[in-house]
């Protein structure tokens, strides 16, 4: 989670955006819904509010 902790607001942001459109085209793993849960995490203690419709699959 440092990793993330250590992005700036904009990068956070775009990687939640490009972790989705992975999931979104079928390409799910474990380690994609991880990595998708320590980006949240690190977003909500930013206050960066999470589009809930970005978090589903299909």
């Amino acid at each position: 989670m440092d990793f993330y902790e250590q992005l700036p607001d904009d990068l956070l942001i775009e990687f939640y955006y490009e972790i989705n459109k992975t999931i979104k085209k079928g390409n799910i793993k474990k380690t994609t819904y991880y990595e998708l849960g320590l980006l949240i995490s690190v977003m909500n203690r930013r206050g960066i509010p999470v589009d809930p419709s970005h978090c589903q699959a299909g």
